[in-house]
């Protein structure tokens, strides 16, 4: 049985800049903002949300099926799949689009801001779940076009396929609700300790609440590792400690193929959110989403070091 991930397949350009927004910014001026900040460091990296979680779930023998559209220029990124072994008969080629793009500035507190232009991603309302051949054990509604998330996390639902609904920075687009009514289709809600925060405001739902319509809620909070929650318990994971810390783009995606690659073998709550600590902490270290790597070996022992017991990961 396979995991499909329905989400986008981005460029990122992604800039580093060597101060702080906050000594750029003035409060009382924010309604005529215009403000420079001149980057250190510009890269070009291959990204999206569907490419960073399909990288890590492969990373960890999983094969994933990724539903999404990429442009003319998207060659660079069928060719990282054909490398990598991943599978793009559900990937449509757009020859009148530009593949969709991130333009991504990080200052030296972590904080970031982003640029990004749809694209091709705005065809991934073209593209239907049923199109998927392959046995679903598992599907990942992430961040594409608002409409695609919503037909796709639909549709997921009527075919009883379980899937996790995770907005990330496509939640503000939802009406209270889209918002609403997503949720209450999904097996789990996934995202950070903001976006729990506006997911409250916009359905009036705390964490209690919210397991009242999905099963599994889990809140990554970054350096402080993440939690778990359903109604019977609340599992608190450690985070896993980073070298260095060179880009923190993309962390929440490989949290997202650690965990669900692991949740697909059959293993428990706890060991899925630490196996995905262990693979956001890899994506951290390095620059860009998909520049890190590890074998089964590196990663088994990581993770033993890190937790206090071994895992021998199921095949």
């Amino acid at each position: 049985m396979s995991t499909l991930i329905s989400g986008s397949l981005a460029y990122d350009y992604i800039m580093d800049f060597p101060d702080s927004f906050k000594n750029h910014l003035l409060p009382d001026q924010l309604h005529i903002l215009n403000v420079c900040f001149v980057v250190e460091k510009l890269k070009k990296n291959l990204g999206g949300c569907a490419t960073n979680i399909a990288y890590t779930m492969k990373l960890l023998e999983e094969n994933p099926l990724i539903l999404g559209p990429v442009g003319s220029d998207g060659a660079d990124l069928l060719h990282f799949f054909k490398e990598k072994k991943i599978e793009t008969k559900y990937i449509d080629t757009l020859k009148d689009e530009l593949t969709s793009s991130a333009h991504i500035t990080t200052d030296k507190d972590d904080n970031q801001i982003i640029a990004y232009h749809n694209g091709a991603g705005n065809n991934a309302t073209d593209m239907n779940v049923s199109t998927v051949t392959e046995e679903l054990k598992l599907a990942l509604i992430t961040p594409t076009k608002k409409e695609a998330m919503i037909k796709h996390a639909m549709e997921c639902y009527d075919k009883k396929i379980p899937f996790c609904f995770d907005p990330s920075h496509q939640l503000t687009a939802f009406s209270d609700q889209e918002l609403a009514a997503t949720i209450g289709q999904a097996k789990f809600y996934i995202g950070n300790d903001y976006e729990l925060k506006l997911t409250e405001e916009k359905t009036g739902w705390d964490t209690h609440k919210l397991l009242e319509h999905t099963e599994i809620v889990i809140i990554t909070l970054g350096d402080k590792g993440s939690v778990i929650v359903t109604k019977e318990e609340s599992i608190e994971i450690k985070p896993c400690p980073a070298t260095s810390v060179e880009d923190p783009t993309g962390a929440g995606d490989a949290y997202r193929g650690g965990f669900f690659a692991s949740y697909t073998r059959g293993y428990d709550l706890k060991t899925c959110g630490q196996m995905a600590s262990v693979a956001a902490t890899y994506a951290v270290e390095h620059y860009g989403t998909v520049n890190h790597t590890y074998t089964m070996e590196e990663f088994e022992k990581r993770y033993e070091n890190t937790y206090g017991e071994p895992i021998s990961l199921k095949m």
